[in-house]
């Protein structure tokens, strides 16, 4: 299935790019793209953190199944004061 993946701020500057076109197969889950995507971009985020997905909008769990032309964003951890 295709995929585009967009992302969001830190993301956006660490992947040199706004979107990322992504190949999976069927019934990859999230936790399957966000290895994919760590694995092509090594710099996206540090092993201990947990890359946020929002999958057509809504926050998504590691084991949410995908399909092909779902809205796929990228977010990373936001602090505050």
């Amino acid at each position: 299935m295709e995929l585009v993946v967009r992302f969001f701020a830190l993301y956006r500057e660490r992947a040199g790019a706004n979107t990322h076109q992504l190949e999976l197969p069927e019934g990859a889950t999230v936790a399957d793209l966000t290895s994919e995507m760590r694995r092509l971009f090594p710099r996206l985020a540090p092993p201990e953190v947990d890359i946020v997905v929002a999958v057509n909008t809504d926050y998504a769990e590691p084991d949410t199944v995908l399909k092909n032309g779902d809205d796929i964003c990228l977010i990373p951890p936001v602090s505050g004061g």
